[in-house]
């Protein structure tokens, strides 16, 4: 389900940076918790992968529906799995937008070119830009 057959016999260090995050997003899910926390866990991923692993987040999450609380700077990853977004601004971190994403689900990358999803990602920006 999350891409990781056939590397059942490796240790966690001989597996792809990508390999490493699907790894860790089962554990955390292993226990079936009703909230995930993830703190940038596309950030060292190349575009690809990371994209991959949206669509691994978000089909694990249509199966489960745990909550998700995800911190990411990427507006594109925060529009494509988000049903809310929050905007915070610098110093002092304080919640400055709140934006609810009404685009379809389940969302697919095609989505991500579409007038309406980067309508989305521009507008957010703008608030960031604004700040």
């Amino acid at each position: 389900q999350v891409g990781l057959g056939g590397y059942e016999d490796k240790f966690p260090w001989q597996l792809s940076g990508g390999m490493q995050q699907r790894a860790s997003i089962c554990r955390a899910l292993i226990h079936e918790p009703k909230m995930l926390l993830l703190d940038e866990p596309f950030g060292a991923l190349d575009a690809f992968t990371r994209e991959e692993l949206w669509c691994t987040l978000r089909d694990l999450w249509e199966a489960q529906r745990f909550n998700v609380i995800l911190v990411t700077h990427d507006l594109r990853e925060s529009v494509f799995l988000a049903d809310t977004v929050y905007v915070m601004s610098k110093s002092p971190g304080r919640f400055v937008v709140r934006r609810e994403i009404d685009l379809p689900r389940p969302r697919d990358l095609e989505i991500t070119y579409t007038p309406e999803f980067t309508a989305v990602v521009h507008e957010l920006r703008g608030h960031i830009g604004a700040m």
